[in-house]
């Protein structure tokens, strides 16, 4: 990677494309195209949020976001960083708990689970507006169920201080679908 590189990792589920590189996905999906070409893809999609340091100034961080929804458990460790750097992760399968409300079915089989925010698309929700700064935006019941079920995830978009890692490691694993720990 770049330094300096700061960008998004999303897992897709359930994708097909042909020879000319068009389809879709049930979720995570970027515009029916197979590259994303740094174009975010489709919510809900758990997302792995990252921006690496310099080889003068080396300190990376990185979360596990659910701000987006979620799709797929993810985990994103350092390998190498020494004490300190912690996990970033969402390992149990929501779409098993996901509220009704929020429920993304295809088929009659829930493959994501929306964020409060897609759901409700209010400023309250979404923490824009009225709501753009940590004081006035608080996580709403969809965002505690998430948080109990995934404690080094973001929840909503100001759960920077239980959420957002930080390391000097030389190298990260990030593993989709890991197992539940």
């Amino acid at each position: 990677m770049p330094e300096k590189w700061s960008g998004r990792i999303w897992g897709r589920q359930n994708c097909s494309f042909d020879e000319h590189g068009k389809g879709s996905c049930h979720t995570g999906d970027c515009n029916g195209q197979l590259y994303c070409d740094g174009k975010g893809g489709l919510p809900p999609a758990t997302v792995v949020e990252m921006t690496l340091g310099t080889h003068s100034s080396p300190l990376h961080f990185y979360d596990v976001s659910l701000v987006d929804g979620f799709n797929l458990p993810v985990s994103m460790e350092a390998v190498g960083g020494g004490i300190g750097c912690g996990v970033a992760s969402c390992e149990v399968d929501l779409n098993m708990c996901c509220p009704s409300a929020l429920e993304v079915r295809v088929g009659g089989k829930v493959v994501g689970c929306k964020s409060a925010c897609l759901a409700m698309q209010s400023p309250k929700y979404c923490c824009t507006g009225w709501y753009s700064n940590a004081k006035a935006c608080k996580p709403t019941l969809f965002a505690h169920l998430f948080k109990a079920f995934c404690p080094r995830a973001y929840s909503y978009a100001f759960d920077d201080s239980t959420s957002l890692n930080k390391c000097r490691a030389p190298r990260y694993v990030i593993l989709f679908c890991p197992p539940y720990q």
